[in-house]
This record gives C-alpha cells, structure tokens and sequence, in this order.
C-alpha cells in the first residue's frame, strides 16, 4: 500500500482524515441532502462537507457523474497524489481498478424514481441525465476514466463489507501478475432510500453512534469513498515509492444465515481463514478495525466471535464508525485506511462515544474516547454485511 485516498466526514485528503482520526472528532451532523423529519429524532448522519470536485478532479465532467462517482475519483486521485505515483510512466493496461459499494448511486436513483412518481412514467425520458448515472459500475469507471487507465475495471456490489472484498480482489491480481497497480476501495452516499431502510428495521440512532458501550442504539449512515494505492513490492521499490504497508492476506466467507442478522460463529471462521491465509496467529495481531456498528445484537455477536478466535482477552479494537457513521460499502475500506494508519503512527484510534462499558462485552477494550500510543506490527480488518458476506483483510508493517 503506497497511497491513502479518504473522502469522508471527517476529512478530505490523508492530512486531514488522519488528524482527525485520532482527535476522535465526529463527522455526524444534521443530513442536509434530503428532508429527514419524516424520520424524527433520527435525523443525523455522516455527510461530507466542503466537497468540490472541481478542486481535485482533473478529467471527468462532475455534471455527468453521480456524486458516488465523484467521490470514488476524487478518492482515487487523492491516493494517486498521496503515493506520488507517476501515471504517465506505467503503461494504463497495468493499472486497474475495483470499487466496492452497498447502492451505488442511490441520491441518483432516488431523484429518477420520484421524478416518475411525480410526473408518471412517461416523463422518464425526461430524466436521461439521472438514468445514464444510475449503473453500478460507473463507480469504477469514473477512477478509470479520471486517471486514463485501462486495466482491469469492475465494482463489487457485497454491501457493507465491499471495500475488503476489493483489497482481496486486488491483491490476487497484483500477486498473479495481471497488475502492477491497483487501486481499491469503495464509495457510497446518503440518501432517503437507504436511510428509511436502516430506520424500519430499527437500526438507527437517534443523535449519536456508541459502539461497544452499553446504552447503544444504533447506527448512523455516512458517506464518502475510501481508496487505496497498490502495488506488487518490486513494482514499489522500483520506482523508490513510500511503502505504508503491506497486505498480509485476506479471508473471505458467506453463511447465508440470515438477510440482517449476522452469525457468530461464521464470523470466526473467516477470521482464522484470514489468519491462515495471511500466516499469522491470533496472538500476532496488536489491534482489531472492527466492524463495529454500535446496534446491540452486531456489536455482541462480533465481540463473541473475537472471543471465539482470541480467548478471553481481545487485542485492542476501536470502531471508527463512530466518527463516520456507517459508511457502507466505503466502510472497510476507511477501516483499512485507519488500519495503515495505526502502523504508521504507532497510535490506534479511539471509539468516541463510549460512556458505559458494556458488562456483556467483558473483555473488550474499544480504545474508549481517546487515541493511544502502541507498537503496532499486524493489524486485522472487519468488515462484515447483509447475507452473511464476511471479509476480513490483515496488514502489516513492512519488514
């Protein structure tokens, strides 16, 4: 990994995010991009603010891009920037390109769907503009496009633990040999669709996410897009780029348990199979990016899979949702980027809002409130979603 590009609530831009990061500021305000009172006190969310595209995209025309995509480009130019990568030097054929998302453009959709209930269908045509943005994988595309390249371009639709899939998805082609470059992550917004959703099946909170703690009530959705520089090692070195860190390996699973309730000991499963494949132990790992989304039965049924690898002592793990709010399929892409970030720094970031410990979550440490300095060596990253789609990525400083 060589280049950190966030978009997010808290910060656009590797400097930004990273100081924010471990001042545990909140990126959770008042959602401005629809009319939330439908869903009184559950109003709040992770919107990113101060988000020009023209100030950082360079060839892609934002009029004709949904703002998912903006975000996915501007992302993948901040990491391009970040790692200094010399575009013009590398052929574009060995760069490529996977996004991970949870609903694509779903402010696009939203706006096309009440223009027809609004003026029935037959006024669709004249809504072309929102239709052409609607395809899922124009999120990849808008990368590809922005930063003319023409590797291989896809987008992965696994919801909330997309960004992992794409780390994984990316490592195996670097590793193959059909990339010397890769660029992954994932991209989401907020929208009334997505939020009314979380909200029936009573997942939200009201004002605030507190994950781990005891008076818990939910979820926030936020936005954004995370992205990430790769590189084969030799590809890196030639080129005498920065190395932040390395991807170790990754595991991924599908119980298909249940459509929302996740399983345990699925969860465990694919922690040992990322474990395995990365060739490490448990007790190798310093610090646990959980997934972390403060809703009593996911925050339980995590810490008890954790147990289940771990024992009754789990290494420090901090959920950054309670910065970002829920960030979908961008989400374990920030929880890598924060991830690097704690092997970088020597710091692990802290899960804000905790109050109360949780006495059903004995063992837990959430890094409460406050960042904390550490040796940091070997990190795990969670991300799990809806069906049962565990992916779980381990990364490592390099040696």
């Amino acid at each position: 990994m060589t280049g950190l590009g966030p978009v997010s609530s808290i910060g656009i831009g590797i400097g930004a995010f990273t100081e924010s990061l471990f001042d545990g500021r909140s990126g959770i305000s008042h959602i401005t991009s629809f009319d939330p009172g439908l869903y009184h006190p559950r109003t709040n969310g992770g919107e990113v603010r101060g988000f020009w595209p023209g100030r950082l995209l360079r060839r892609i025309d934002p009029q004709r891009w949904g703002l998912a995509a903006q975000f996915a480009a501007a992302a993948a130019r901040l990491a391009v920037t970040d790692g200094k990568l010399p575009l013009h030097d590398i052929p574009p054929d060995r760069i490529g390109v996977v996004m991970g998302t949870t609903a694509g453009e779903s402010q696009a959709l939203q706006a096309f769907v009440q223009h027809v209930v609004d003026h029935g269908f037959a006024a669709a045509p004249q809504a072309a503009d929102l239709l052409r943005q609607l395809p899922t994988e124009r999120l990849a595309h808008a990368v590809s496009t922005e930063l003319a390249v023409s590797g291989e371009s896809l987008t992965l639709g696994t919801a909330c633990s997309a960004s992992n899939y794409t780390l994984g998805y990316a490592y195996d082609l670097l590793a193959d040999g059909e990339a010397d470059v890769m660029l992954a992550g994932g991209a989401d917004t907020v929208s009334r669709y997505i939020h009314a959703g979380f909200f029936r099946l009573g997942a939200l909170a009201r004002t605030a996410c507190a994950p781990f703690d005891r008076d818990r009530e939910g979820l926030l959705v936020g936005e954004g897009a995370s992205m990430l520089l790769m590189e084969t090692l030799d590809h890196a070195r030639a080129r005498g780029a920065r190395i932040h860190a390395e991807v170790l390996g990754y595991g991924l699973n599908c119980d298909a348990h249940h459509p929302v309730a996740p399983l345990s000991s699925a969860i465990a499963s694919c922690i040992r199979l990322a474990h395995r494949n990365s060739d490490v132990t448990a007790d190798d790992i310093d610090y646990i990016c959980t997934h972390g989304t403060g809703t009593p039965t996911n925050d339980v049924t995590e810490t008890t899979a954790l147990h289940e690898v771990f024992g009754p002592k789990i290494p420090p793990a901090s959920s950054i949702k309670s910065m970002l709010g829920h960030t979908m399929g961008a989400a374990s892409g920030f929880g890598a980027i924060a991830s690097v970030l704690a092997l970088t720094h020597g710091r692990l970031p802290p899960t804000i809002n905790h109050r109360t410990p949780d006495p059903d979550l004995d063992g837990m440490d959430p890094v409460p409130n406050t960042a904390r300095p550490a040796q940091v060596r070997i990190v795990q990253n969670n991300g799990f979603a809806f069906g049962g789609n565990n992916a779980i990525t381990i990364l490592g400083a390099l040696t």
